[in-house]
């Protein structure tokens, strides 16, 4: 069933223009539906600047968007649902860093998954593959509230349907072993999505 589901998300949010790994604001809380209570951290003042994100999971409406709530912390993470039209604002990943998102604060700057960033986006750009931010960078770029630490991974999506040649397959290998900071560089296919690789700076 978990290959079906995936595939039956995707194919669900794609046509609603609503992915996986997008990022949607929701003002009230009561437009959520989930099985327990918002967490108490979850409150109006920080929803107002803190987007949730797209996950994928399969839905009974077409109408229903299975999100993810995160807090300050790691340990604050709440799954839920809400409808489509319930979003205020949306955000993709590949907007994140070409809109103008991205936040020149000095102290986040200098952290090793920024300056990753900052080195790695030129070079996929020339490599011309459809790629965004996620993961806890992503969140700080669209919220400008970082939960971000010296040690933070790199989350990249990687938006590709066919298979990626193996020259380029080298060649995005090679970026994410000469990065300054560890790097989850996500697939999404459009039928599903996978772990491309996790990897850390070189030791060479």
């Amino acid at each position: 069933m978990g290959a079906n589901a995936s595939w039956r998300t995707a194919v669900l949010l794609a046509n609603k223009e609503i992915r996986p790994h997008d990022l949607l604001w929701i003002s009230e809380p009561r437009d959520f539906r989930a099985k327990a209570e918002l967490p108490a951290w979850a409150s109006p003042e920080w929803l107002s600047v803190a987007p949730v994100v797209v996950r994928r999971e399969a839905v009974s409406a077409n109408d229903i968007v299975p999100v993810g709530i995160r807090g300050r912390t790691r340990g604050e993470r709440f799954a839920a649902f809400i409808t489509s039209e319930r979003k205020s604002r949306r955000i993709t990943p590949e907007a994140l860093f070409r809109a103008g998102a991205r936040r020149e604060q000095t102290a986040v700057a200098r952290l090793l998954c920024m300056r990753a960033l900052a080195q790695i986006a030129p070079e996929l750009d020339q490599l011309q593959l459809a790629w965004g931010v996620i993961g806890s960078v992503g969140f700080t770029l669209a919220s400008g509230v970082s939960t971000l630490r010296q040690d933070s991974d790199l989350g990249l999506l990687l938006r590709d349907a066919r298979p990626l040649p193996r020259t380029e397959a080298y060649a995005l290998l090679w970026l994410l072993r000469t990065a300054p900071a560890r790097i989850d560089m996500q697939v999404d296919t459009g039928y599903g999505g996978f772990a491309l690789a996790c990897i850390g700076p070189s030791a060479a």
